[in-house]
This record gives structure tokens, C-alpha cells and sequence, in this order.
């Protein structure tokens, strides 16, 4: 296992290669808004299978996001706990969708959810950004999305200044990196 500063180091450095696509702030917007869809339409249908661990029903989608999980705390433990907190409530709302509705109007409401999450991302990118997304050239950039918008969240709360150096929007003046 990697020495916690250079965990610290490597997301920082994942971080700094991540946000050079993806520095229009509505492209930014378009990703809280994307991945919020994304991971709550993902986990919508996994709501609904339990497995027994220890004796205690736990949902599939709880077994199948902590790993993801666990490598966020370990790249960075507050934005982590923020993620993790997020989590908590997308969970929690897709849980409540998924025991509310019938099973056609659960998986109609999935559709939805992935349909414009990748809308999302794709017009973030192509309309905003004018560039391919970051998952083509570096396919670890699909778990880097999440850390990044919470990343940004902090900083404009003030928190992370550490961060807000990497992920500081050009000046408006400077040249592009398309």
C-alpha cells in the first residue's frame, strides 16, 4: 500500500492531468449534474437486491460502491468523506425510488437518470469543452469525476486550498489548451 503522501501525491497529479479537460466552468456544471444522475440512476436497480453479510440485509449497491469507496478515501480522506456523504443521500434517494414505484416505472426512471447523465457529460464536453472527454485518453479518469467536483465544492466553500491551485480556471486571457 502506497505511504499516505504519496497518495496525496498521485491524486494531485491525477487531478492536474484530469482538470486540463475540463476547465469551461458550464462544462464543470454539466459534470455535478451528470454524475449526480449517473450514480444515482446506477445504483437505482441495485437498491433492490439485498445479500446477508453477518446476518445484517445489505443492499448490492452498498457492497458494490465501497471499494470505489474505499480507493476514494485512500486517494484523499476529506474529499472521501464528502463523497461518502453525498453517497449516503444518493443511496438513500434511489432507495426510497426504487421501493415506491413499480419495477417497469424503476427501470423507465433508470433509463432516464443514465440517458441524461451521459447527455450531460457528452454536451459538457462536445458543446463546452470542444474536446473529447479524459476518459478516452486516460480510462482511470471515469473515478477521478467525482473527486473533482467535490474537489471544486470544497474550494468554493474555502476549504482546500491546497487544491485550488490545480483546479484554478485559466485566465481569461491565456491561451487554450484545446
Amino acid at each position: 500500500m502506497l505511504h499516505e503522501t504519496e497518495m496525496a501525491g498521485h491524486f494531485q497529479r491525477q487531478l492536474a492531468d484530469y482538470v486540463e479537460y475540463h476547465r469551461d466552468p458550464w462544462n464543470c456544471a454539466m459534470h455535478v449534474v451528470g454524475i449526480l444522475l449517473l450514480f444515482t440512476g446506477a445504483v437505482l436497480p441495485l437498491t433492490l437486491v439485498h445479500v446477508s453479510v453477518f446476518g445484517i440485509e445489505i443492499s448490492l449497491a452498498v457492497i458494490l460502491a465501497l471499494p470505489v469507496l474505499v480507493y476514494w478515501l485512500m486517494l484523499d480522506a476529506g474529499i472521501g468523506l464528502g463523497i461518502f456523504a453525498t453517497m449516503i443521500v444518493l443511496v438513500l434517494v434511489a432507495t426510497a425510488i426504487g421501493n415506491q414505484v413499480s419495477i417497469l416505472a424503476m427501470w423507465t426512471i433508470f433509463a432516464v437518470l443514465i440517458g441524461f447523465g451521459v447527455a450531460a457529460q457528452i454536451v459538457g464536453h462536445r458543446v463546452f469543452e470542444e474536446r473529447q472527454p479524459s476518459m478516452v485518453d486516460h480510462p482511470a479518469h471515469f473515478l477521478l469525476g467525482p473527486m473533482f467536483v467535490m474537489a471544486k465544492l470544497f474550494i468554493a466553500l474555502g476549504f482546500r486550498r491546497d487544491l485550488a491551485a490545480i483546479l484554478a480556471p485559466l485566465p481569461a486571457n491565456s491561451l487554450s489548451t484545446r
